[in-house]
């Protein structure tokens, strides 16, 4: 199930770092900005009520990391997680199946970067479309949350990392302000 909250500017920053598990706590406080830190204690947050409501499992959770990076929950190895923020929301994606999320917040996009991490035919979809910015931003969420979901980034060859698309389920989620994507395979 797909979780997405755009609140993350109306909870107390400091009460809610004491909420949150220690490790989770340390990871936050890594990031020099107060914005960072936000998102990192709202997703963690927003994962705690999916739990919550999904699994009944409540209080504080340890986060660990698998050797591809991709965070799980200690001692819940059924229990599959991805986490991703923007500046303008979180997003938090629990499933009984391995799953990969990723928002990104909706605004202009460069071509020049463009033509670097998408396909030919991708190129092609971009500047065809009535809004290249959203076109391009759900190319790049489908990537990003593929690559969560696999741990790959194709063998750096980011461009074609969805030439195999089919292999897997993609939705998407547009809002005027982000766009959030998760994939899970067929």
């Amino acid at each position: 199930m797909i979780y997405i909250d755009d609140h993350i500017d109306e909870f107390d920053l400091q009460q809610a770092l004491t909420q949150v598990s220690p490790s989770r706590r340390e990871y936050a406080l890594r990031y020099r900005h107060e914005r960072d830190q936000r998102c990192c204690v709202a997703a963690y947050r927003l994962l705690q009520r999916a739990l919550l409501q999904q699994y009944g499992l409540g209080g504080t959770l340890e986060l660990i990391h698998d050797r591809g990076g991709r965070p799980a929950l200690a001692g819940y190895p059924d229990i599959h997680i991805s986490l991703s923020h923007c500046r303008e929301a979180v997003a938090v994606a629990v499933d009984d199946q391995p799953i990969g999320i990723d928002i990104e917040t909706l605004d202009h996009y460069s071509e020049d970067v463009a033509h670097h991490v998408m396909s030919e035919a991708e190129m092609q979809q971009i500047l065809s479309a009535v809004e290249p910015a959203t076109t391009f931003t759900r190319l790049w969420t489908m990537k990003e949350s593929l690559f969560k979901l696999t741990g790959s980034d194709n063998g750096g060859d980011i461009a074609h990392m969805l030439d195999e698309a089919w292999r897997y389920h993609f939705t998407t989620i547009v809002h005027p302000s982000y766009l959030c994507t998760t994939v899970k395979k067929h």
